[in-house]
């Protein structure tokens, strides 16, 4: 879950870590969201996954206005810490959010959108 200003939140599913300190994602270019991001940085990104729960707390900018062949915009999450729900050992995560897309021209257009962040995280990362 991506949460920005104005507590406004969306699940996003196309994230990539470049390194300990950045993380990269996309968002529609017509997204309020990604509005809201312009307006006001600050973001926090919630990962919750079996055996995984932290939120990375943010600033969000723009690295990309479009990707080559979708129109989305290519964000990075520049970390300023990370909260790990875990760390204290009381809780674990057995399992995360499962979803698959049910129109078959948005999970062709997801596999695109992942190969250029995974591309672009590459030439990202120090």
């Amino acid at each position: 879950m991506l949460v920005v200003a104005g507590l406004h939140a969306i699940p996003i599913s196309t994230t990539q870590r470049v390194d300990d300190a950045r993380a990269i994602f996309v968002l529609g270019r017509r997204r309020e969201t990604l509005r809201r991001l312009r307006e006001d940085p600050r973001a926090a990104l919630c990962v919750l996954g079996e055996g995984v729960a932290f939120t990375a707390h943010g600033r969000a900018l723009v690295l990309r206005e479009q990707l080559e062949k979708v129109p989305v915009a290519a964000l990075e999450l520049l970390v300023d810490h990370v909260q790990d729900h875990l760390a204290d050992g009381r809780t674990e995560m057995l399992d995360g959010a499962r979803w698959r897309w049910r129109d078959p021209d948005a999970a062709a257009a997801d596999e695109q959108v992942v190969a250029e962040l995974t591309r672009l995280a590459g030439s990202e990362a120090t």
